[in-house]
């Protein structure tokens, strides 16, 4: 082995360690910015060890795909906070395109002196990256609500889409069996292209945060499977840390919302009820001035703030941040709950309290906060609404009916900060802000909790 491999194999090591540190360390918020950084680091080695293999023939083309590739990149990772579970989904877009062209390159290079085993993996890897590059632009237009939020879904829906995902993979054994069947291939990669937007049509935007865990699984799964084909044993490791993490995190997603991976992918959990803009109409609320917030949450002992999506879009988290100051100052007990799915990614609130430097110790989750609501005197919601929703816990009819949801209704008094009484993402009404220890606080979360501080005696800059 010439002496400039041994330092590639070497790169390849340490860059594969490097991966299995960063998902290590990523498991704690106190130690997730360093796995970032030791991800980061395994990527730059990865490439670099790639880019000394003596099979590149002319740099050119790599050169102009890396300017092309910084040019898109980074606008792309420049974008707020509210639009990061939809850039993510755009990722795993990329990717997954990458993996399919690979794949086809690959078997139009290699059709007839591969192995079945080979030729096998690589048609795996073109039906998980085609179904996962439209699945996942289909999940990013649902979020960036250019395609429709609601559920799309018929009679038959079920056996459709799993009849198309059949012949795929049935076409796919047949060039695996017969390889000189090159006809066949481009329904192999066009055919999951079809189920992908099948596969993501009928699922609602309550569920999209398990769905971009789910499809960050599969363009893992893909990229491991092309690991095979190249025979790139850091592409093999890589792609089945991405799978397995992924497909972890849509099970304990699921787990949090008691759904199963068959409700998730093919059932229509965001559908809306057909009452609920009659009943948010014909229904009182009690509303409150930030004078009046501030004044009920000055008297508090104990305060469990709940964030949501409207905090990440009015980007509130740093005037929250000043809330936590002011009323911890007074000596009130300020704690945050975190559902796990409160947001539109797997931990978009964890990753925005962080933002501000909330402590972490004061952040909670769904099953060490919600014992804590019956002694507390204030829960105070911002923008989050279907996991707050005691429908969950006491409507059998209710689309959300068994999900695990945060228990601010049984805390002493509630506040709400919304900007009006249409429904959350789920598209459904939330009996919560018509009970009558609920004070519904009307208005854009940056700008009312700006004015609660203010009134608390603390900063007021907008």
């Amino acid at each position: 082995m010439q002496v400039s491999q041994y330092i590639i194999e070497i790169t390849y090591l340490v860059a594969t360690a490097l991966f299995i540190l960063s998902l290590k360390l990523m498991s704690s918020p106190t130690t997730a910015r360093h796995g970032v950084w030791a991800g980061e680091l395994g990527m730059v080695l990865a490439i670099a060890g790639t880019l000394l293999n003596h099979g590149i023939v002319d740099y050119k083309w790599i050169a102009i795909a890396l300017v092309l590739g910084t040019i898109i990149g980074v606008p792309l990772g420049m974008v707020h906070m509210t639009a990061v579970p939809q850039r993510t989904a755009l990722s795993h877009a990329f990717g997954a395109l990458c993996v399919t062209l690979v794949g086809t390159s690959e078997f139009y290079l290699r059709r007839t002196d591969v192995s079945r085993f080979t030729m096998s993996v690589l048609c795996m890897e073109v039906i998980l990256g085609s179904l996962t590059f439209t699945g996942s632009l289909m999940a990013a237009g649902k979020l960036q609500e250019v395609l429709p939020q609601r559920p799309i879904t018929y009679k038959g829906q079920n056996i459709v889409n799993l009849g198309v995902l059949a012949i795929a993979v049935g076409l796919a054994a047949y060039v695996v069996i017969h390889p000189g069947h090159t006809h066949v291939f481009p329904f192999i990669v066009g055919i999951p292209l079809l189920f992908g937007v099948l596969m993501i049509i009928p699922i609602g935007g309550a569920d999209m945060p398990t769905v971009i865990s789910l499809l960050n699984s599969y363009a893992g799964l893909s990229a491991a499977a092309m690991g095979f084909v190249l025979d790139s044993k850091l592409l093999i490791v890589a792609g089945a840390l991405d799978g397995a993490s992924g497909f972890i995190l849509s099970l304990n997603m699921s787990k949090a919302m008691n759904r199963s991976f068959s409700n998730v992918l093919f059932g229509a959990f965001g559908q809306e009820q057909a009452d609920g803009t009659a009943a948010h109409e014909t229904r009182n609320v009690r509303s409150a001035s930030a004078e009046e917030a501030a004044a009920i949450l000055s008297a508090a002992n104990k305060v469990v703030i709940v964030p949501g999506y409207g905090l990440a879009v009015a980007q509130a988290q740093h005037k929250v941040r000043e809330l936590y100051d002011a009323l911890t100052k007074r000596g009130v007990d300020v704690r945050f709950g975190i559902h796990p799915v409160a947001g539109r990614m797997p931990g978009h609130m964890n990753v925005l309290l962080a933002e501000a430097d909330i402590p972490y110790d004061k952040l909670f989750d769904l099953d060490e906060i919600n014992g804590e609501f019956p002694q507390t005197d204030v829960a105070l919601v911002i923008g989050a609404n279907d996991v707050t929703n005691p429908a969950a816990r006491t409507d059998p009819s209710s689309p959300i009916y068994g999900m695990p949801i945060l228990d601010v209704d049984k805390a002493r008094t509630v506040m709400v900060i919304k900007r009006g009484m249409s429904p959350g993402f789920a598209g459904i009404d939330n009996p919560l802000y018509y009970l009558d220890q609920t004070l519904m606080l009307f208005g854009d979360a940056k700008s009312f909790v700006n004015a609660i501080v203010h009134e608390l005696g603390g900063p007021s800059q907008g």
